[in-house]
């Protein structure tokens, strides 16, 4: 005997929705993998490029593509522009520190 649950059983005790298991990915086109190669040559070359920038090196290139579009491809690849986040938590040790004049 083969025990045999049904799906929406099955997809309750993974807990994902019954949408993920009939999901069937589209195969990637012909186009973009060329346009996924030219953004990892690109993003080797210029790795604090983002999506506008990476757009316009496309176009110069001649590979008319969008912005949301090589958004996208970037997405799918992992890529992410390199730049400095700000640093926010750590104070600067040359300020002064003024106190707190409101506590009892």
């Amino acid at each position: 005997d083969s025990l045999q649950i049904s799906v929406s059983k099955q997809a309750k005790l993974l807990k994902v929705s019954r949408g993920c298991y009939y999901y069937r990915p589209k195969p990637v086109s012909a186009s973009d993998l060329k346009l996924m190669r030219c953004i990892d040559e690109l993003h080797m070359q210029y790795p604090f490029a983002g999506s506008r920038m990476m757009r316009d090196l496309l176009n110069r290139q001649g590979h008319h593509i969008g912005r949301r579009h090589t958004r996208t491809l970037m997405k799918k690849m992992g890529i992410q522009a390199l730049y400095c986040k700000p640093n926010l938590s750590q104070a600067n040790q040359a300020h002064r520190k003024y106190p707190y004049l409101l506590k009892g």
